[in-house]
């Protein structure tokens, strides 16, 4: 059941120095993007750079101290990021991990909102309250991104169970990263899926680092959509650095769902620029793993491949890059402008309907209070 699906991807220059191309050699370019529409692949690049803009923004306001706690990029999974978030519905729904700002985006959260999060603001997506790894957005179908390892595992399947006993035609994508494939929670979770057939795909983002440990040295079965066999289940890996490749694996596992109700397993495979987290400095990496990972970016050679096949030249990438920028600093000064959120408000969402007796002390106050 589990199988390997790959999309050849032709060598790729990112330079600024123009080379002269023979006629064979774009038409073989352009015949990868065969009848696909120039301007959705023009979009596809404007927000893969979006995605990397805004995380270089996010990292420089980490450093600038005006986004606390932990903060997880998507440096370098732009187009998996992309890829998976075109073959979704509106009204479908999105658990994802602790690494969720590019997913926020490309489900449909304006930038600015994200940002705001991060910097702790009433405007962000869940008040300010969040931060980085806890954004919430029901209207979007982003249903949470979670600190604990694997914790939205068994949220996003219980999730496809609440649909398919509703009879609704939604699928649930639940994305994770590859170490989160050694808990027991993402065993129970497909077992349950698949012995009661739920409209859930489970993602797993494999950029070959659990943290700072390999995935060979962390996983007897480093093929991680393999894993999928032993619960019957359709399993499938694919490019994570081709958003088209992307795109199309998931938008038919994801139609797949929703008319069979029959869960998969995608594995992505990408390579993580940066550390784990901004204050990681990868020192567990050697420099042929770097440069193997910068040659793997995903923005350079989407953009190289566009420009080789006559889609965009120079200047029309220039200004998509310089239109990018300008809106992930946009989010910044929005975020900037943006409310702290009250004090008082802290215990508002604690929980989703009134509780008797819960406990509105704040960390300051007294156990108790004597006379």
């Amino acid at each position: 059941m589990a199988q390997t699906a790959t999309r050849s991807k032709p060598s790729t220059r990112t330079g600024a120095t123009k080379t002269r191309r023979s006629t064979s050699a774009r038409a073989a370019e352009r015949g990868r993007f065969s009848g696909e529409s120039p301007e959705l692949l023009r979009d596809y690049f404007y927000e893969m750079t979006l995605i990397r803009r805004f995380e270089e923004r996010a990292a420089q306001g980490y450093t600038q101290a005006k986004i606390g706690g932990y903060c997880h990029l998507n440096l370098g999974e732009e187009a998996t990021v992309v890829g998976l978030m075109r073959s979704l519905r509106k009204t479908d729904l999105l658990f994802t991990n602790y690494r969720e700002h590019g997913y926020a985006i490309a489900k449909g959260i304006e930038p600015g909102r994200v940002m705001a999060e991060l910097y702790g603001r009433s405007t962000g997506t869940s008040k300010g309250w969040g931060g980085s790894m806890h954004m919430f957005d029901v209207e979007a179908g982003l249903l949470g991104g979670y600190g604990i390892v694997g914790g939205q595992i068994p949220l996003a399947t219980g999730a496809a169970l609440a649909i398919d006993y509703r009879s609704g035609d939604q699928v649930v994508m639940c994305q994770m990263g590859d170490g989160t494939t050694n808990i027991g929670a993402f065993h129970e979770a497909l077992n349950i899926a698949a012995l009661w057939n739920l409209p859930v795909i489970f993602v797993v983002i494999n950029n070959q680092l659990g943290m700072g440990t390999t995935v060979e040295k962390s996983s007897a079965e480093s093929e991680l959509y393999k894993r999928a066999s032993a619960y019957r289940m359709h399993g499938e890996r694919v490019d994570g650095t081709d958003v088209l490749a992307v795109r199309d694996a998931s938008s038919r596992l994801v139609e797949q769902a929703r008319e069979t109700g029959r869960p998969a397993l995608l594995e992505l495979t990408s390579e993580r620029l940066k550390g784990h987290s901004v204050v990681d400095p990868g020192k567990y990496r050697d420099q042929e793993s770097l440069e193997k990972a910068k040659q793997a970016d995903p923005v350079a050679s989407f953009r190289a491949e566009l420009i080789n096949a006559g889609i965009l030249d120079e200047a029309a990438a220039a200004d998509l890059e310089t239109k990018a920028q300008a809106e992930a600093d946009a989010a910044v000064a929005f975020a900037d402008d943006s409310p702290h959120p009250d004090v008082e408000t802290l215990f508002d969402y604690t929980y989703a309907t009134p509780v008797a007796n819960d406990s509105r002390r704040l960390p300051a106050d007294p156990l108790f209070v004597t006379s």
